[in-house]
């Protein structure tokens, strides 16, 4: 992992890149056109008194048409924790500053096209809990205010039933077992995601 985890990365000489040390993830083929960024990622499942789950809509910079839901968070700066890194993140995308920050409940490794980058990602999905329910933009990065095109907080049954991308892609069944269940007592691991 390079020092600047936004840093462009060139794919090796068998032009694919191996995603991790985690087994059963899979290199990932490359472009020598396509510039790779490696990060990691800490992202918030961030939950309000009602249970219902913040999400934000992102569209691809180059053509709108392709949207998707996610959760808050980004990559970890040089230096900083996951925990610091997900507090940080939701603070920017959301405006929302009162979280508590819980247990880590899944990881990710995962690998998709984006603003004209590769980015593989190894993620932290963590729980939050917050009584704001009032969002703000105004802290977004550039390329946020760029490619984010709204804000919503969700149900579980709005989730489970929406036919828009979400990713993770099993998230309604992953809130679903975590509000019946409570927190894992160890991070699960999702299926690797490449795109």
């Amino acid at each position: 992992m390079p020092d600047d985890p936004g840093a462009p990365e060139a794919p090796g000489a068998s032009g694919t890149l191996g995603a991790s040390d985690d087994p059963g993830v899979r290199a990932v083929p490359v472009t020598p056109a396509q510039p790779v960024v490696r990060r990691r990622a800490a992202r918030v499942v961030l939950l309000d008194p009602d249970d219902r789950i913040l999400l934000l809509s992102g569209a691809e910079p180059s053509d709108p048409s392709l949207t998707w839901w996610f959760t808050p968070g980004g990559g970890v700066e040089e230096g900083e924790t996951l925990e610091r890194a997900a507090l940080r993140e939701v603070a920017e995308e959301t405006g929302i500053h009162d979280v508590r920050l819980g247990p880590v409940l899944w990881r990710r490794h995962c690998s998709f096209p984006f603003d004209g980058r590769r980015w593989i990602q190894d993620e932290w999905y963590y729980l939050g809990r917050t009584r704001a329910t009032a969002v703000d933009t105004a802290g977004q990065t550039d390329l946020e205010l760029r490619t984010v095109t709204g804000l919503r907080w969700w149900t579980c049954a709005e989730l489970a039933a929406t036919r828009e991308t979400v990713y993770p892609t099993r998230l309604a069944e992953l809130l679903r077992n975590l509000l019946d269940a409570g927190p894992p007592h160890s991070p699960l691991l999702l299926e690797p995601e490449n795109a």
